[in-house]
């Protein structure tokens, strides 16, 4: 089998425990868990990265080159981490069953291999597959000896073509080096990072948060796309010339590779200029960032970010203005042109938005009816549960 020219990004999400999980519990009861978790794990990874398939306890996906940076892609993976270790965490403390499924789900855990390269596709019994060193060398880093050196269970593994493909900086960003040797391939370099600490940190942050209630002033808006792919088109901010009006051109200055705190956009209108400094950054839920004007006046700005009830996502946008001059004298002057001017961003971002659903429509389909498969599979071991469980499938 000829590969063919065309590269990707690949990734799998593992279950990790689940053999352990598996040998202790009740083999229906382990099985409707599964069907949960990974519900909960693809709906937060499908919207950005295809789905390729699933492979019992574990999710492979894809992300044709180019179309994710290395910011998404790491967005991409905390959001989908965070999100499991939430479902986990509303499971648990919302049930008092004391069966082994129950009770050892606290054992579990989710981790990320990524690795970069060449693929064919492939039809085996009508079904496509991706195939070709790549995708075995993805597979072959599963079984590795993360745990035993390092102590990790969650994690995220980026073999080296990887993280030079996606442009990002190991020593800046503090990913750990790590080797592993295979048979007929040899040594394989690659960087850990470690979404344990990730969710310590997430948990114990004080955020820095301009609430619509104390803000000067709030723009919202509702666009027809799924949260990580709005996230994906507002926080890169290079993308802002396509659909920001009057946006000449942004120069993006991310520590390590990475969008996030620390981020310097330079954002220019023809001759002028404003920078935007990132103070907070929630993949995919909020940031915070600092606008300097040319004049030389700041604002504080939250931007958050909520799934709609119809698949779409709500965008709320706080602005806190740092000085009297600007609040009293500058805005109330030029108040009604901008918010004209956000108006006419806002409606080219949903066109923005509607074309790249229409050219990820056969994707996104596919991860719906795979997440439809695995919610009536966990359904069961809700239905058992009914008079202990308050929490609901998907929650």
């Amino acid at each position: 089998m000829a590969v063919g020219g065309d590269q990707a990004c690949f990734i799998i999400a593992d279950l990790s425990g689940y053999t352990g999980y598996l040998t202790e519990t009740e083999l229906d009861h382990a099985q409707d868990v599964l069907a949960d978790l990974l519900e909960t794990t693809i709906g937060a990874l499908g919207p950005v990265l295809q789905l390729a398939k699933l492979e019992g306890d574990a999710v492979f996906l894809y992300a044709p080159a180019d179309t994710v940076d290395g910011s998404i892609l790491l967005d991409t993976v905390e959001h989908a981490y965070f999100a499991f270790r939430r479902r986990l965490r509303s499971i648990r403390q919302a049930s008092t069953c004391q069966c082994n499924a129950c009770r050892l789900i606290p054992a579990l855990n989710l981790k990320f291999c990524v690795h970069h390269g060449p693929f064919a596709r492939q039809r085996i019994l009508g079904q496509e597959e991706l195939a070709g060193p790549a995708v075995i060398l993805v597979h072959r880093l599963l079984k590795n000896s993360v745990s035993e050196r390092h102590g990790l269970h969650g994690y995220a593994l980026l073999s080296e073509a990887a993280v030079q493909a996606l442009h990002l900086d190991p020593a800046a960003l503090g990913l750990r080096r790590h080797t592993e040797a295979y048979e007929h391939i040899g040594a394989v370099a690659a960087y850990l990072h470690d979404l344990e600490a990730r969710w310590r940190q997430e948990a114990a942050a004080r955020r820095i948060v301009i609430r619509p209630e104390e803000a000067h002033e709030v723009f919202v808006d509702t666009f027809p796309a799924p949260l990580p792919l709005v996230w994906e088109w507002m926080t890169d901010a290079t993308r802002r010339v396509r659909w920001g009006q009057g946006v000449t051109a942004v120069d993006v200055a991310a520590p390590g590779g990475r969008r996030g705190v620390g981020t310097v956009n330079h954002c220019m209108h023809g001759p002028e200029a404003t920078v935007e400094e990132i103070l907070e950054w929630h993949p995919v839920d909020s940031f915070t960032y600092r606008i300097r004007l040319a004049e030389g006046s700041e604002v504080t700005a939250t931007v958050t970010f909520r799934p709609t009830p119809d698949g779409g996502t709500a965008v709320t946008e706080a602005w806190r203005f740092e000085s009297e001059a600007l609040r009293t004298t500058v805005w109330p002057t030029m108040r009604e042109t901008f918010r004209g001017w956000m108006r006419l961003s806002y409606a080219r971002l949903t066109e923005l938005l509607r074309e790249e659903l229409a050219r990820r429509q056969a994707a996104l389909a596919q991860v719906e009816a795979v997440r439809g498969h695995l919610q009536q599979a966990a359904a069961h071991y809700w239905e058992d549960r009914a008079s202990w469980v308050t929490v609901t499938p998907g929650g």
